[in-house]
C-alpha cells in the first residue's frame, strides 16, 4: 500500500504560481512513476504530468507543457509540481497518483493504483 497526500493549493490570481506537494509513505518502488491529474467541475480527470522514479523521465499535457514543472526528492518520497502563469482555465481539484512501473499509457489515470485525496486549486480572472 502507498499512501500519498497532496497539499499546496489554493486561491491564486491569474498570472500567479503555485507549487503542490504530494508526499508518499508505505510501500514504494524504484519502479514507481508519479503523475498529477486534475478534475475540474462538470469534467472528466485529465492528465497533467508525470515523473519517472529516477526523474529523468516527465511528460506534460500539451495545455500545461511550458508553464507547469513536475518533480521529485526521493530523499524526502515527495513529488512536486510548479505551476507558473496559471490561467483560470485550470482551475480544478488536482490529484497526485502513483503506477507501478513505466511501460503503458501514462496519461490514462486508470493505469495508477494509488491516489491522494486531492488539493483544490483556484485561479481568479
Amino acid at each position: 500500500q502507498v499512501q500519498l497526500v497532496e497539499s499546496g493549493g489554493g486561491l491564486v490570481q491569474a498570472g500567479g504560481s503555485l507549487r503542490l506537494s504530494c508526499a508518499a509513505s508505505g510501500r514504494t518502488f524504484s519502479s514507481d512513476a508519479t503523475g498529477w491529474f486534475r478534475q475540474a467541475p462538470g469534467k472528466e480527470r485529465e492528465f497533467v504530468a508525470v515523473i519517472s522514479w529516477s526523474g529523468v523521465s516527465t511528460y506534460y499535457a500539451d495545455s500545461v507543457r511550458g508553464r507547469f514543472t513536475i518533480s521529485r526528492d526521493n530523499a524526502k518520497n515527495t513529488v512536486s509540481l510548479r505551476m507558473d502563469s496559471l490561467r483560470p482555465e485550470d482551475t480544478a481539484v488536482y490529484y497526485c497518483a502513483v503506477r507501478r512501473g513505466w511501460s503503458g499509457s501514462y496519461y490514462n489515470q486508470y493505469e495508477y493504483e494509488y491516489w491522494g485525496q486531492g488539493t483544490q486549486v483556484t485561479v481568479s480572472s
